[in-house]
């Protein structure tokens, strides 16, 4: 089971969206069964998660005392992917949940302020030494500060090619358990989400690449 977490030290950088959105789009592109942890204590997954009709993703329960132990029943379950949603600010929860992961994705909006915070998390990520990758998300269309916030991303590590944008369907889907998936899997949130998912997967295939050599 591979462990992917999201992290980021600025609130509101959409890390709980993507969590579920990415657990759905692997699992609808047949990649096997996920799981959802929630680690931030307001807990706005497992309300997401609570209010879904569908059976998966599935989702677990776990302290961080616990998440190691935890990770290995569910992989032991069966399962091929577990997603892990983490607090903003909290460094030494980050850093636990960090410290599991075979990947981390850095959720990071084009604003000045998301960018000075970004080292931090980047630092708590490297001194993990876990592969990581950043995407911009909440993105405002053509705007000329989104290319910058990626040139300067791409400074510290590699960055998503595909954009979040701020669609007002990401936000309506986590109302009801949804996602912009399964809301409208033809419109252009749909076809964002799968992309960032395509370049996880092969991030994470060219780290065990390199591992292996």
């Amino acid at each position: 089971m591979k462990v992917i977490v999201l992290a980021s030290q600025k609130g509101g950088a959409g890390k709980t969206t993507l969590t579920a959105h990415l657990a759905v789009a692997a699992e609808r592109a047949g990649d096997g069964s996920c799981v959802l942890i929630d680690t931030d204590p307001q807990a706005s997954l497992a309300a997401w998660w609570n209010e879904r009709k569908a059976d998966t993703p599935s989702f677990a329960t776990s302290t961080l005392k616990e998440l190691s132990s935890k990770l290995g029943g569910l992989s032991k379950a069966g399962y091929s992917f577990a997603f892990i949603d983490t607090p903003p600010a909290i460094t030494e929860s980050i850093r636990t949940v960090v410290e599991q992961a075979d990947f981390v994705l850095i959720p990071t909006r084009p604003s000045p302020h998301d960018l000075r915070a970004v080292g931090r998390t980047v630092e708590i990520v490297s001194d993990a030494e876990r592969a990581f990758s950043f995407a911009v998300t909440q993105a405002k269309p053509n705007s000329r500060l989104t290319v910058q916030t990626m040139a300067a991303l791409s400074v510290h590590g590699a960055v998503a090619p595909s954009i979040i944008h701020d669609r007002v369907d990401f936000a309506a889907s986590m109302i009801d358990g949804r996602t912009v998936i399964e809301i409208d899997p033809r419109g252009r949130s749909s076809a964002e989400v799968i992309e960032l998912w395509g370049f996880v997967k092969e991030r994470m295939k060219e780290k065990t690449k390199t591992r292996k050599k």
